[in-house]
């Protein structure tokens, strides 16, 4: 267990401006961790509040950056992590500092850290097998693939969606997405008639009519991956994309929403209708010149795009907009999916009349896939394929988290806190009006934005000096990925830590 008391601070200069540090911020230091949290069994935190020893990164994060970084650029790293002592909410970094992490590994730790049900079942000798021995699903899957199927993914799928494909992460999934799409559209075309020979041999050398020039309509501020066909797809940062080859394929801004949303309601429907007429004119125009659009791909929310979403209504309509020009509609769920929402499926909220034609998925589902419909499934072997077609082994972990979820009923619990949380969020930015604005969010999954990016980038860093860890998102937005184990009692840490933080601001 790791111990440190108000001696081992003092004993060196780092200590004591560390002190003085946590007293500016309105922190008490802590002298010991505290005892195991008994009243839920479901959060597993042994920790009750922050503990920090050095400014964060520390030491020896700094030191384990600077040998990183001779065989990789790894300017990216903010610390490197303890996992062995990390635990439920909070997350421990080599130098000895316990974080509340409302980030995690963005977004994709359904049960934050070293979950009690999930170790059981990582060190059960009847997944032993399936664990030391990764198979390649296409051609060899384990006796008991379809059962565990039937248990994980199968179990959750969304409502009216009954096939699906597993893969290794969120943009292989998006990327094979795509390539449905293409097949699709194409079969529709052939109207049952096999492949040609010329389309057969053609297709090698990446000529007509073998590859036609297939688009795919996507929006400004998306994140779908970082392979090359999701790539095009993919419209925030600069350092993914820039001398990447990008293919020309229709791109439409994503509605200039206000928050809270039904306070701008007249605005908003005006910013969804321009959206969804220039979707129509961009479909027609590429058709026209015979750049078919074959798919729209959407998020629920845009996350790395700064928590954009639109209304129900007009996902309705981006819906409708595909089935009158034969496209697929996409639904990314790869940040949004496995109830940070309050669903578990983010889409659920908008109560569509029938499921979209596909739903990709990655993160807090432990390994990457899609589910689809029946109508588009693939009659070729191999065409959706790859060496391990996802790990039987995250399935495992997977099997655990669900059982978690419905049996602590965490959506319900997600719902709740989420509330709590976006309050609080609400009241601080009414206190705080000149620094921040447009508090929102589902269930726990919330942002909110910062008067610019350089104050933002500071909020950020001056809370993990304080031991918060959020994450950013958009320009200037501050976003939050907490794992679905959330409690109250985080939110009123999370809420009166910022509070102090934002004081230093003044």
């Amino acid at each position: 267990m790791l111990k440190f008391t108000q001696r081992h601070l003092l004993s060196n200069t780092v200590g004591v401006w560390w002190k003085n540090r946590l007293e500016k911020c309105g922190l008490a230091t802590i002298t010991s961790v505290p005892k195991p949290k008994q009243d839920r069994h479901v959060q597993s935190d042994i920790y009750s509040k922050p503990i920090l020893c050095t400014p964060v990164p520390g030491p020896k994060s700094i030191n384990k950056l600077h040998e990183l970084n001779k065989f990789q650029n790894a300017d990216a790293v903010t610390f490197f992590v303890d996992y062995k002592h990390s635990k439920g909410n909070y997350v421990v970094d080599v130098d000895g500092n316990v974080i509340l992490d409302l980030f995690m590994q963005i977004s994709s730790l359904p049960l934050g850290y070293n979950h009690p049900s999930l170790i059981k079942a990582l060190y059960s000798p009847e997944n032993m097998d399936v664990l030391i021995n990764r198979p390649n699903l296409g051609s060899f899957p384990p006796d008991d693939f379809t059962d565990r199927l039937k248990r994980t993914l199968l179990a959750v799928a969304p409502p009216g969606l009954h096939q699906v494909y597993t893969f290794g992460c969120g943009s292989c999934a998006n990327e094979f997405a795509l390539k449905m799409a293409w097949q699709t559209y194409r079969t529709n075309q052939r109207k049952g008639r096999p492949p040609s020979q010329d389309e057969l041999t053609s297709c090698i050398l990446n000529k007509t009519p073998g590859c036609q020039p297939y688009t795919v309509l996507s929006f400004n501020g998306a994140t779908h991956g970082r392979t090359l066909g999701v790539l095009a797809c993919s419209h925030n940062r600069w350092n993914v994309k820039l001398d990447s080859p990008i293919m020309d394929w229709p791109v439409v801004e994503f509605p200039l929403i206000k928050y809270p949303y039904d306070q701008h309601a007249q605005v908003n429907r005006f910013e969804e209708n321009k959206t969804l007429e220039e979707v129509e004119k961009q479909v027609w125009t590429y058709n026209k010149n015979e750049k078919p659009v074959t798919a729209i791909i959407v998020e629920p929310i845009q996350g790395e795009g700064g928590d954009r979403r639109a209304s129900a209504a007009f996902y309705a309509q981006l819906q409708q907009i595909c089935k009158q020009n034969g496209a697929l509609f996409i639904v990314d769920e790869v940040q949004t999916g496995v109830g940070g929402t309050g669903k578990f499926w983010a889409h659920e909220h908008w109560q569509l009349n029938e499921p979209p034609d596909i739903v990709t998925f990655a993160k807090k589902m432990l390994q990457g896939g899609f589910y689809y419909k029946d109508e588009i499934r693939c009659m070729e072997a191999g065409r959706i394929y790859n060496t391990w077609n996802g790990d039987p082994g995250k399935l495992v972990s997977l099997e655990a988290v669900i059982d978690v979820i419905k049996e602590n009923d965490l959506l319900s619990q997600v719902q709740q806190v989420g509330e709590k949380l976006l309050f609080g969020m609400m009241e601080i930015q009414e206190q705080f009006s000149q620094i921040l604005h447009s508090a929102r969010g589902q269930g726990t999954f919330c942002a909110i934005d910062v008067v610019d990016q350089e104050t933002r980038d500071a909020i950020i860093q001056r809370l993990r000096n304080v031991g918060i860890l959020v994450g950013a998102g958009g320009t200037s937005t501050i976003r939050l990925r907490p794992a679905l184990i959330l409690d109250e009692d985080h939110v009123d840490l999370f809420c009166q830590t910022l509070t102090n933080v934002l004081k230093t601001f003044h």
